[in-house]
């Protein structure tokens, strides 16, 4: 095998190495606390990441704008929760020491949080008034 068909299949199969991803698990409310007046509906994990070669990344694009956004916020709506609750977040830095990672290396962000659904007060039981 030449050495250009070589240079271009690691090319290839380096583009395929990044990748996004939405793990969700349905709870049931009964087993997970989020609040008073939260219902939990769902877990939700996001996830990004991108192989760098020389400072470009391939395919690129890892932000928390984007996990959080973009991916966690609109799968929990499609599930039907009103808000996202104890969200986490973690993204490899940009800039600093971390800079040399983007030589030969890749680059994540992640997000994950509780689904939830708000529900309304119960009104409570008002006694009549006595009439005198």
């Amino acid at each position: 095998m030449s050495w250009p068909r070589r240079l271009a299949l690691a090319a290839v199969t380096f583009v395929a190495v990044g990748c996004s991803s939405i793990s969700t698990v349905r709870v049931q409310p009964e087993n997970l606390h989020v609040g008073p007046g939260l219902r939990p509906v769902a877990v939700i994990h996001a996830q990004v990441t991108s192989a760098y070669l020389l400072f470009v990344p391939i395919p690129g694009h890892v932000d928390l704008d984007r996990v959080v956004n973009r991916m966690l916020l609109p799968t929990a709506k499609a599930l039907g929760a009103d808000k996202v609750v104890n969200l986490k977040v973690e993204v490899t830095p940009d800039d600093g020491i971390w800079t040399l990672r983007k030589l030969i290396g890749w680059r994540s962000a992640e997000a994950s949080g509780v689904a939830v659904m708000v529900e309304e007060p119960k009104p409570e039981a008002v006694a009549p008034k006595a009439t005198p």
